[in-house]
């Protein structure tokens, strides 16, 4: 697991060699890569993404992830 504060993101290698990252506190947030920097990558951008549709729609981010909006 690769873990940015306060943004957690686990990385499995799957059996065909992809890399697959996800968000845990994000459901639904996931992407592969052919690397681990690759994917790391694709999902900061898609969970960037996915929380700026929470706040623009006034839906509650989750609690960990708060503290990167100071919200």
């Amino acid at each position: 697991m690769v873990e940015i504060q306060p943004l957690q993101i686990e990385i499995e290698r799957e059996e065909d060699g992809r890399f697959l990252a996800s968000v845990p506190e994000l459901p639904g947030v996931m992407a592969y890569g052919d690397t681990e920097e690759s994917a790391l990558r694709k999902a900061k951008s898609i969970a960037l993404q996915v929380l700026a549709d929470m706040i623009e729609s006034g839906d509650e981010i989750p609690q960990p992830l708060k503290v990167l909006f100071a919200a």
